[in-house]
This record gives structure tokens, sequence and C-alpha cells, in this order.
């Protein structure tokens, strides 16, 4: 839904910059200033290049999705018995190092890390109610704000993978921002 009113606000934006560049080519430009004026028709200076970029798309991930995994298990020199990895669905391979947005449960890690969980910290993959999947790690924009235990939230940020690293998570946020549940 998000993606579709994106779509058309660049789309109005580029037909107007159009609309008032012909209108302007053609000798009509005092008709082209009344419009303006009478707020009609947007301004060309406010649509700049610059200002264009910045509609940064946000897809929204969820629980479900992530939680569509499968795990393989392999050799490690820290691990003899092995260790299991995951296998990432294309769907997600796909959206890595993008923006997304993705709601979830605050959980602490330590006094000042967090991940964001798709249980209560009560019932996180810690306490045995599900998988590893099902939490992020946190990585947020400057500090770390300050947050309670359980709090609901929806994060912003750059989603990564990690298919390698045992010892760290298997999804990411960085770059994040709080855009709800402050």
């Amino acid at each position: 839904m998000r993606k579709t009113y994106y779509f058309f606000i660049a789309l109005f934006m580029l037909l107007s910059i159009t609309y008032i560049s012909d209108y302007s080519v053609k000798g009509k430009e005092s008709d082209s200033t009344s419009l303006q004026q009478a707020g009609f028709l947007p301004k060309v200076e406010t649509f700049s290049k610059v200002e264009s970029k910045s509609f940064v798309v946000t897809d929204t991930l969820n629980w479900k999705l992530l939680g569509a995994i499968k795990f393989v298990k392999k050799q490690n020199k820290d691990y003899p018995e092995g260790v299991m990895y995951p296998i990432i669905n294309s769907t997600l391979k796909t959206k890595n190092k993008k923006r997304i947005a993705m709601s979830g449960f605050i959980v602490p890690i330590d006094n000042t890390t967090y991940a964001l969980s798709k249980n209560v910290f009560a019932a996180c993959f810690f306490c045995g109610q599900a998988g590893p999947e099902t939490i992020m790690g946190i990585k947020f924009r400057g500090g770390t704000p300050k947050l309670k235990t359980d709090q609901y939230v929806t994060l912003e940020g750059n989603f990564r993978v990690n298919e390698n690293d045992v010892e760290d998570w298997i999804y990411h946020i960085e770059d994040a921002v709080i855009v709800k549940g402050k």
C-alpha cells in the first residue's frame, strides 16, 4: 500500500513539473504564474533533484516472513558437534541492505544493547519459546534511546541478514529510528 502511495506522489510531481515547463515554453508564463499564485500548481523551484531523492521507499517486514527460514548443520572449528546455519529465503535476501520498517517488543541484551523481538521478554527464544529467527539486533542512529523492556515499537532502518557468523544475530536493523511507540 505504501509503495502505491509513493508511486502516485512521484507521478503527480512528475506530471506537475512537465505541465508547468510545457506551459512556460509555449509563452504563457503569465497564465502559469497566475495559476501558481492561486495555489493550483506548485512552483517549479520546489521540486529539485535533491528533494526528489529524499523520498526513501520503506518496505514493511513481518515476523511471519522472517520465520520462513531453514537451517542446515555445518561443521565449525569452535563447535565440534557442528552448528545450525540459517538459509535465508530469497525474498529476504532481496531486502538485504534496504530500508525497512519492523514492529516488535524491545528486549534488553545487556545494559546498553537491545533487540527487537516477536515476543515479550518472558516468551522470547532465550526462554525456549521460539527460535533465533524471532529476534533482530538493533543498532540505533546516534545514541541508544531510553527504552523499557517489552515496549512495543515500530523501527525504521536498514535491514541486514547474517548467514555466516554463528556468534551474531541472523537479522539486524541498523541506522534504526523509532517511528512509533516512543
